[in-house]
């Protein structure tokens, strides 16, 4: 038994006297002191305290506005050419003071000596002509050109989602809900179904249709939600059994009643987080295909094709690649880290952390 303890340093001998009883206040041993907050409510808190996530939020909504109103803050057309100003580097009036962006590139001589040139004024250019992520090899702005790109990626990125919101979900959910018989062979469907190389369904596609978005958003309709509908089905497996299934079938609710009251509800956490992941993973497969020569094809624009276009141009005028790449990888990256946070806000055991 303890009877001395050390306080600030000195040795205390341990009596009554030095203890006070506090009487229990019957009144307040049922009160609630964390307050009752819904499950979005307590996600939407959790998110909102993650720093990457909001870091990722900020980036992604400046994005989402540059490619709504970024082509409308010049007068150039994304197909628009103008050959006397071809291969014009990037120049903006303020930021060009910073002695960047200033419409000046590196020149190589006879001799082999470089020297930093002022492209408008080599190309008399006329004064008060900006062309703020320079020009493409055609003379088209690559502002208005990126931005637009950009456009296209969004809605095929938000395509693919709508696929495994639309399809993914309502095939998994079915198959785990009525399994038996209907989940073995509709998993055995998805199973023929993934065995086939996406690449290979839309080569298929591309040999009916032209390549552009009506053949990329076929082919990501029928094979893309694959990967969501395993995730549903893997969460309704676990909870359809539970108490509250069978105490709402038992009072005789109908399948459909069930399916919307309590099972949706309890998937609809993993269902976003898997939309919000299926969203790079598109931006980059649709980059990929454009870049291939799969995807779009010109004048349109996209930040594959953009990428494709600068790629030839790489040793003598690199920020055609550079500025599209750098637009991309901070779409993926805003999008992982929002997905990341999100995850982690709708995830129960991250609760009290």
């Amino acid at each position: 038994m303890i009877d001395k303890v050390i306080i600030d340093g000195k040795e205390v001998q341990l009596n009554a006297d030095l203890f006070e009883v506090s009487p229990a206040d019957m009144t307040q041993h049922e009160a609630i002191t964390r307050p009752s907050l819904t499950f979005w409510q307590d996600a939407r808190k959790r998110l909102f305290r993650n720093k990457g996530a909001i870091t990722g939020l900020i980036i992604l909504s400046i994005i989402c506005f540059l490619t709504v109103f970024g082509p409308m803050f010049n007068e150039y057309a994304y197909d628009q050419q103008n050959l006397r100003h071809a291969k014009l580097p990037p120049r903006m009036p303020v930021v060009s003071s910073l002695g960047i962006m200033d419409g000046t590139k590196m020149d190589r001589k006879f001799d082999g000596t470089q020297e930093r040139v002022d492209s408008y004024k080599l190309k008399a250019v006329e004064d008060g002509v900006n062309y703020w992520f320079g020009t493409d090899d055609l003379g088209r702005d690559l502002w208005t050109r990126t931005w637009t790109g950009a456009r296209v990626s969004l809605f095929i990125a938000i395509l693919a989602a709508i696929y495994d919101l639309l399809i993914g979900v309502t095939y998994g959910g079915v198959s785990a809900y009525y399994g038996g018989k209907v989940d073995m062979y509709m998993q055995r469907f998805i199973e023929i179904l993934t065995g086939i190389p996406s690449l290979v369904i839309l080569t298929l596609f591309i040999l009916v249709f032209e390549p552009g978005v009506l053949s990329m958003s076929l082919a990501m309709a029928i094979s893309g939600w694959t990967g969501m509908s395993r995730i549903v089905r893997s969460h309704v497996l676990r909870i359809k059994n539970q108490e509250f299934v069978l105490a709402s079938r038992t009072l005789g609710a109908s399948d459909k009643k069930i399916i919307i009251k309590h099972l949706f509800p309890n998937i609809i956490g993993p269902v976003v987080v898997m939309m919000m992941f299926s969203l790079p993973n598109a931006i980059f497969y649709e980059a990929f295909l454009s870049f291939i020569g799969l995807g779009l094809q010109p004048p349109y624009a996209s930040l594959g094709v953009l990428i494709n276009d600068g790629f030839k141009q790489l040793q003598t005028n690199p920020y055609m690649m550079f500025i599209p790449s750098m637009v991309i990888c901070l779409l993926i990256f805003s999008l992982n880290l929002l997905a990341d946070g999100l995850r982690d806000a709708v995830d129960p055991k991250m609760r009290n952390q």
